[in-house]
Parts: C-alpha cells; structure tokens; sequence
C-alpha cells in the first residue's frame, strides 16, 4: 500500500508564494508501471478540480486557470512532489489534495492525501 503525506498549507497574503509537498511512501508493485501525480482543489461547496500534474517520465500540465503563477515539480530520490504557488489570489484559496495514479498493464491503483487548506486573504 502507498501513502502519501502533504505538507506546506497555511496563511498567505494575495500575491504571496506558498510551496506544496507530497510525500510517497510504501510499496509500489511494479517499478514498469506509469505513475501520475496530480495536484487537486476544492473550494467550499465547489468541484474537485485539477491542478496539475507530472508522470514518472517528467512531463507536466498545469491548469488554464494556474498557468504561468503553479509550478509541478518532482524529486525522484525523496519520493517527492512540489506545487509551488506564486503570485496567489483570494481564488485559489482551497483544500488542495495531492493524487498518486498507478497504472500498469491490467490494474490502477489511485491514492489520496488528506488534504491541506490553503488560503489567500489580507
């Protein structure tokens, strides 16, 4: 079983930076399979929405509304991922989750954080 441990939420002001992490720990049954991790948002009474997201092979995507402002990021020897968050706005205020798609050749295996509040406000 994986786990992932988020780090990084808090108290930042409009046009702040925040930095996100993931943490991936456990056993991954096949080191062939593709991996995926995607950063997620939610906003009180709104829809889980993507972020971003980086594969095992280093490619990325970023949201339309975070493009240019969010970063993903990775770090293969900590079994870690980064979301860092500039130029922050009162919208991108959210609980944001951190997501770990594993997918080989006849099973997935989709993995969640808990969760870390971010919020931007004066």
């Amino acid at each position: 079983q994986v786990q992932l441990e988020e780090s990084g939420g808090g108290l930042v002001q409009p046009g702040g930076s925040l930095r996100l992490s993931c943490a991936a720990s456990g056993h991954i049954l096949s080191i062939n399979a593709t991996r995926w991790y995607r950063w997620y948002r939610q906003a009180p009474g709104k829809e889980r929405d993507l972020v971003a997201r980086i594969n095992s092979g280093g490619l990325t995507n970023v949201a339309a509304s975070v493009k240019g402002r969010f970063t993903i990021s990775r770090d293969n020897a900590k079994n870690t991922v980064y979301l860092q968050m500039n130029s922050l706005k009162p919208e991108d205020t959210a609980v944001y989750y951190c997501n770990l798609l594993v997918s080989e050749a006849t099973v997935e295996y989709d993995y969640w954080g808990q969760g870390t509040q971010v919020t931007v406000s004066s």
